[in-house]
Parts: C-alpha cells; structure tokens; sequence
C-alpha cells in the first residue's frame, strides 16, 4: 500500500532546477504508488509566524487564513513530507520559510504528528557543499523536534540557471529519493 506523501516547494522560478528535481521525485513516488499531494509555497500566500500562540483553537491550523491553512491538513495526514528548494543566500528561501515556521502550531496546537518521514531535496550555485548547511541543519532539527525520521536528502551543488540540473545527476538522485519512503 502506497503512503501520502506531501511535497512542499520553495522555488519562484517554475521549470528551474529544484522544480525539476520535484518533478523527478513525484513521478518516481507515484509510480511507487504512492500519493503524492503537492503544493508550491512560492505561488501561494503563506505568512511566517506571528507567534500569537492561538494555533487550532480556531478550528484551523492558524488563527490567520492564508494557504498554510491549507497545508497543515495535508500534513496532518501525511506519512511523508518532502521540503525541496534551491539555497538563497546561503539559507531557506522566504518562499517556504514561512510553511516551516508555521509548524511550530503544530506543536502548540498539541497535534501529535511523530512518526512521519521526512525528506529535503535542494539545490544551490556554489561547489561548496557546505552552503547546504543552511538548509540541511535547520531541516534536520525540524525533523528531530517533530519527531520525524530524516530518509533522506538530495543536495546537488553547481547549478543556477534554468536547465542546469541537466548536466548532473540531481534528477536521478531524487528519483531514487522515492525508493527511500
């Protein structure tokens, strides 16, 4: 039987590298059989956290309607969840940063949701796998506060513009990301 599997998106830039990637691994998950739910933080409006402390006691995740009211359920149900971006300045993109600010309600809210899966698949300009710090610290504390299990991560150094991705074997590495859940 095939998991739900939610994938979370940080990148502007539609047909860019970690989009590629994404795309990658969703067609390996669902031909896994898999059901993948996705959703691309950049084209929605998600707020950070304003750390009012009233998360689901208004019935949703967050007492301030925007798309993260919509992702929270999705969450909720999962049993993966897949962050992919590209690194911005050496950190987690705004773009998804505020998705993953606002699973802090999860844990004010009292949500149990241990148990999940966890992956990250990120892209960045430099050859200095140490840029991925940034994003792999933060993501694997997240998990551990969540109580997730980190499966896996993909972090393809060296590529920026549109199309770069091609010439490394990022794609390949998320596809086989999908053999990890």
């Amino acid at each position: 039987m095939g998991k739900k599997i939610v994938v979370i998106t940080g990148s502007p830039r539609k047909g860019g590298n970690s989009f590629a990637m994404t795309d990658a691994f969703i067609q390996a998950a669902e031909a896994k059989g898999h059901a993948v739910t996705r959703f691309d933080a950049a084209m929605q409006n998600v707020g950070g956290c304003r750390a009012c402390e009233t998360c689901f006691k208004t019935g949703k995740a967050c007492s301030f309607d925007d798309a993260f009211n919509t992702i929270a359920p999705a969450i909720l149900e999962a049993d993966a969840v897949v962050f992919t971006m590209p690194v911005y300045w050496y950190t987690i993109p705004a773009q998804i940063k505020g998705v993953i600010d606002r699973l802090f309600s999860f844990v004010v809210g009292g949500k149990d949701v241990a148990g999940k899966e966890c992956a990250m698949i990120a892209c960045c300009e430099e050859e200095d796998m140490s840029v991925f710090d940034g994003v792999r610290i933060p993501m694997e504390r997240t998990a551990a506060l969540l109580k997730w299990t980190m499966a896996g991560e993909v972090l393809i150094p060296g590529v920026l513009n549109k199309g770069d991705i091609d010439r490394t074997d990022g794609c390949k590495q998320a596809a086989a990301l999908a053999d990890k859940l």
